[in-house]
């Protein structure tokens, strides 16, 4: 069955404004809303970074039904593994059913700035990001928790307000071993659309496939995510100049891990031509190119697509997707 999800946009609209969005998004029949945890956003000018915990216990206050989860937290520098656990076991304590906990090993926007590092190679960062897991998943369903590892420790620990089953940790990925990782042990592979097509398909779902056997899992047991960057509108001028507040994304990988401060970010970003900002989106004013583009990652076998809109009115483009192009995807791919 296709989960249809809203991406809300923490590093464009206000706390508040996520909320009205987030509330509109569940009148109008999506299954989730992810938000992302930075400590520091894309854009200086413009730009926020609310603390995706509260947020989120405010959005399941307001809320009745829909999933909230975040895509991603890093709890491996900001954040003691033990700290994420605690927190979002509250919420699952609070929202049973109704909390995602997305992870993954981080960028230096995000944790140089905030704890003064020097930001580590990809190694440590993944071996951090495998132990955080396990850690937080003792924490959740063990008490007096000891804990030794190569990276974090704890002493006799408990966490005394959790939920009655773990939250689902859902692990982001976006090269082999990350996506590996998330086939091992996570309950959950997020990854973002836009991307060359030969990535999806030769990199990162068949190592998803592969930590499922090498864990001996089904190939049905975790839940395969993909964040789809739409723009889509009425008209076509205002969807294409939407894309440039996210030009960043266009950012080459290299690019955007190179740098932890958000004014030269955004400076980068304002540097690049619309023709290379509209590249990672889905532009279009017809409902039905938009299923024929987002097609391949369903036939690829992600089921659970989460909208990223780029736009500064996302009622605007909740209302119009929801009318115009959720009911033919369900129709399409149930």
């Amino acid at each position: 069955m296709l989960r249809i999800g809203y991406k809300a946009s923490a590093e464009q609209f206000t706390p508040n404004q996520l909320l009205e969005f987030t509330c509109l998004a569940e009148d109008l029949g999506f299954d989730s809303v992810f938000i992302s945890d930075h400590f520091q956003p894309w854009r200086h000018t413009g730009g926020h970074a609310p603390y995706s915990f509260a947020w989120m216990g405010a959005a399941g206050a307001r809320t009745r039904r829909i999933v909230i989860g975040t895509s991603v937290v890093t709890p491996t520098f900001r954040y003691h593994p033990a700290i994420v656990a605690q927190a979002i076991g509250t919420l699952g304590a609070m929202f049973p059913g109704r909390v995602i906990l997305g992870v993954g090993t981080g960028e230096s926007l995000n944790e140089v700035p905030a704890i003064g590092i020097k930001w580590p190679v990809f190694k440590e960062r993944f071996g951090r990001l495998r132990e955080a897991v396990g850690l937080m998943r003792k924490l959740w369903t063990e008490e007096l928790v000891s804990f030794e590892g190569e990276y974090f420790r704890t002493e006799r620990a408990t966490i005394y307000d959790r939920p009655d089953q773990p939250v689902p940790i859902y692990i982001a990925a976006a090269g082999p071993s990350a996506a590996t990782l998330a086939g091992e042990i996570g309950d959950g592979f997020i990854c973002t659309s836009g991307k060359a097509p030969e990535l999806y398909r030769e990199t990162l779902l068949p190592n998803v496939s592969s930590g499922l056997q090498a864990s001996q899992r089904a190939p049905d047991a975790i839940d395969r995510m993909i964040e789809v960057k739409v723009s889509f509108d009425t008209d076509l001028a205002r969807a294409r100049e939407d894309t440039r507040f996210w030009a960043a994304l266009a950012l080459s990988p290299e690019e955007k891990m190179s740098t932890d401060n958000p004014v030269e970010m955004e400076k980068l970003a304002d540097a690049l031509p619309l023709e290379r900002t509209v590249k990672r989106w889905i532009v279009s004013t017809d409902p039905d190119e938009q299923v024929e583009r987002i097609r391949p990652y369903v036939q690829l076998g992600f089921r659970h697509l989460v909208f990223h809109a780029p736009g500064p009115d996302q009622a605007r483009f909740l209302r119009l997707y929801a009318e115009q192009v959720l009911p033919r995807l369900r129709a399409e791919f149930g």
